[in-house]
This record gives C-alpha cells, structure tokens and sequence, in this order.
C-alpha cells in the first residue's frame, strides 16, 4: 500500500472507533489534518502491543549485530573516480558516463586483484585531486567524509573491492573501491544496553504496525 492509502485506512478506522469526526477531510498528498494525525497516533497506541526484550534476548541481540553497535574507530581505505555535478553539467549523460566506467573496472576486478585500470580511469575521469594519485584517499574514518558519502560505506556496510553501485553525495557520483578496513573496537554490551533495547523496540514496533495494517486491509478491526 502507498503511504496515502495507509493514512487513508487509519483514518477510517479512527473515525469507526470514535476518535475522529466522520466530516473530517482525508489525507491530502500523504499529508493528514492535525486532528487525524492526532487520533491515528492514539488509535496506533492503543491497538498495539509491544513486548519488552529481556535480557538474554538483547545480549543475543548485540552479539549478532556488532558493527550496529560499534564503536568509533572503523577505518576504511579507499579510491574512487568522481564524477562532479556542476552548474549545467548534463546529469543524465554524467550518469551514464560513471555507470560506464563502473562497469569497465567492475570487470576488471573480477579478473586480477589491483587491476590497474581503476587508477588509469581515476587519472583520466576524476574531477578530483586524488586523480594524480589513482583516485587513492588513503585511509577515512566516516567522520573525515560527507554523511551521505559515508553512510554507503561504513555503519555496517563490510564490502571490500569495487562497490557494485554508485555512492552519491553532494560532490556528485562516485566510483568507489574499498580496499581494506579496519574494525572498530566494540564497546561492551553494558555500554550499549539501551541502543540495543530501543533498536528490538523499533523492529518490535515495525512488525506490529505491519500486522495491524494488514488486519485492517482485511476489514478485520481490532480496536473495538
């Protein structure tokens, strides 16, 4: 179901269960009046039911999940090709070009570790510095990067080689390779209890809304 018709199906349950005015407008563009959001968060609070982990179940948590919980010290080494999207550059076309060359040295690493052509498409394609070098940025924790930059290659991410997508950020479409990493040391479960609680809290809740909607779409109401 779109968002809409998610909102769309709240409503009219709220409205069933006597929270909302029947002559209440339905959500426009994804957006409910106030007084809908209003009674679609209290009908949510009070249809769902959300267990509480015990103890066994985060620590078992924590340990499947390390790199979620990490701590701050993950290093990657890496090199790219960037692509720059300046004043009237012809996105589609750029697009084009760093989807090709991701290919092209995609291919060539399957082929031989280190194949040189991703240091000779970096010297001839790069808009960046790091050209001469081969597109080498040596060694970047994610605080030496552009959020958006770093949210495709660290917090759990653990790809070493030629990234099979393009990593955008706000300098444009990169070509990028992870050639070694370097793992954080992890902080001990008692440091993290409570992000690890709220993490199961959230996947708790996610599923939960999910049953519900999905007793609603079946015209099965469960507030009474």
């Amino acid at each position: 179901m779109s968002t809409q018709d998610i909102l769309a199906l709240l409503q009219s349950e709220a409205v069933r269960a006597g929270l909302l005015d029947a002559a209440e407008p339905p959500p426009q563009d994804g957006v409910p009046t106030e007084a809908a959001a209003a009674a679609i968060e209290i009908l949510i609070e009070g249809a769902l039911r959300l267990p509480e982990a015990d103890e066994a179940t985060l620590r078992r948590h924590h340990a499947a999940n390390p790199a979620r919980f990490g701590g701050s010290g993950e290093r990657a080494r890496l090199r790219h090709v960037l692509f720059a999207v300046t004043p009237g550059v012809d996105v589609n076309a750029l697009r084009a070009r760093a989807e090709a060359c991701l290919i092209d040295v995609r291919a060539g690493a399957e082929r031989a570790e280190r194949d040189p052509r991703f240091a000779e498409a970096a010297r001839t394609l790069s808009n960046c510095p790091s050209a001469t070098a081969g597109g080498d940025l040596g060694w970047l924790a994610a605080d030496d990067c552009a959020p958006e930059f770093a949210r495709e290659i660290f917090f759990g991410h653990t790809e070493v080689g030629v990234l099979p997508r393009l990593v955008h950020s706000r300098f444009g479409l990169h070509v990028v390779e992870v050639l070694e990493r370097q793992a954080s040391a992890a902080p001990p479960f008692e440091a993290v209890r409570e992000a690890v609680a709220q993490s199961l809290r959230v996947q708790a809740y996610v599923t939960a809304l999910q049953q519900y909607l999905r007793v609603l779409a079946d015209g099965q109401p469960l507030v009474q």
